[in-house]
């Protein structure tokens, strides 16, 4: 918590994109000192103090670091572990979401839909902040990223790249924790094992892949995505000895219905 304002901003080097914990952890573990105190230093003249602890990070003093890497571990296991299988699935349908709003309604659409507040005047996008930002692109580009957990202004950083890095609440944010089981109506609509596999599929599987995933035959897995393909909710394209599946617009549509 000394790290990261309640204004939602923290030290880009705590939030890489990863995989998985241990490859976040060794990039995090990895971060050049220039880089750690260039951050340690804007997060302090946005809102954080200046502990004698940040000061050892910024020196990266090796008992420190330590320090990070035991919380953000115990961190992630304590919150984060039990629930991140919904996580990547959420994450995934926002993203495929995303998607569908670019390819038929174009970049203007995408990008003043994140917030509310969000606006175009001529070529400069503008949105709610809660201090002074004007970053410029300087044709190096918009790396788009929702959060599930986050539901207030835009987060604005520069990623690894050099592009403008966007952090946007979700359009259906996930609940910390569910208040009671909601009615599945996406089941009850197209049955238990099609509803889990249209929800597998925001991200693009193979008949292999979705067997694996529904614990199913590879030739039961099959006659599912049959189904869901002629109902008109998902895609199927062959590539090799291969065939991929992937949620069609009305697919998507019933499970962002079904989320929210």
């Amino acid at each position: 918590m000394q790290l990261v304002s309640p204004l939602g901003a923290g030290p880009l080097f705590l939030d890489p994109g990863s995989e998985d914990l241990e490859e976040g952890v060794d990039q995090i573990m990895s971060t050049p000192r220039a880089e750690a105190r260039s951050e340690l230093g804007r997060m302090c003249a946005i809102d954080r103090p200046l502990t004698p602890w940040i000061r050892q990070l910024a020196d990266r003093d090796r008992e420190a670091w330590q320090i990070l890497e035991r919380a953000v571990r115990v961190a992630h296991s304590s919150v984060i572990a039990q629930e991140w299988s919904r996580i990547r699935a959420g994450f995934h349908a926002e993203t495929a979401w995303c998607s569908r709003i670019l390819a038929q309604q174009g970049l203007h659409a995408a990008l003043t839909g994140l917030v509310p507040s969000m606006r175009r005047r001529g070529t400069t996008l503008e949105a709610g902040f809660p201090r002074d930002l004007e970053p410029t692109l300087r044709g190096q580009g918009i790396v788009l990223q929702p959060s599930l957990f986050w539901a207030d202004h835009l987060l604005a950083g520069a990623a690894p790249d050099g592009r403008l890095l966007l952090i946007y609440p979700a359009v259906t944010p996930l609940p910390l924790q569910d208040a009671s089981p909601p009615d599945d109506s996406l089941s009850a609509l197209v049955g238990a094992t099609r509803a889990r596999a249209l929800r597998l599929l925001v991200r693009q599987h193979t008949t292999t892949d979705l067997a694996r995933e529904l614990s199913v035959s590879p030739a039961a897995a099959s006659m599912q995505a049959k189904t869901l393909r002629e109902a008109g909710l998902i895609v199927s394209q062959r590539d090799g000895k291969a065939v991929w599946h992937w949620c069609a617009p009305l697919g998507l549509e019933l499970v962002a219905q079904g989320t929210a």
